[in-house]
């Protein structure tokens, strides 16, 4: 298991956008943000692939997902289960719903866009969907 690259006691929950280390508070962000050198990266020979780039850059890389050590992970059986849920095959017959998602995904920040989107009843209700999908594929 991996321990924080700042204080060295916890698991790291995050990573730095600019250098990629991990660590697992606020304080400890603060903290690296003092001294934190970004990654250069290589220039791109077309824009093309820099904006293809750009709208995949995620903070995760796919590595990091399937870590086994990572604590806050929904197992795949899991996640499969949500593509048999009718529930939620149901809300997502809504077009609303389904621009909310687009919305979430296609946004800068996700975060920010979650916490909006989470404003709409309809989202709400899809994501409590997912969640008791998941738990209920947990305890079955």
């Amino acid at each position: 298991m991996q321990i924080c690259n700042v204080c060295s006691e916890q698991a790291p929950k995050y990573k730095c956008p600019c250098c990629k280390i991990r660590y697992c508070s606020l304080g400890c962000y603060k903290k690296h943000k003092e001294t934190c050198l970004p990654v250069e990266k290589p220039p791109s020979t077309s824009p093309e692939s820099k904006d293809a780039a750009a709208a995949f850059a995620e903070p995760w890389s796919v590595d990091d997902l399937l870590r086994e050590d990572i604590i806050d992970k929904v197992p795949l059986h899991r996640l499969q289960s949500l593509g048999q849920s009718t529930e939620l095959r149901d809300l997502l017959c809504n077009p609303h719903l389904r621009q909310l998602l687009r919305s979430v995904d296609g946004a800068e920040s996700k975060e920010a866009a979650i916490k909006a989107a989470m404003q709409e009843p309809l989202f709400v209700e899809f994501a409590d969907q997912c969640l008791k999908v998941v738990e209920n594929e947990g305890t079955a």
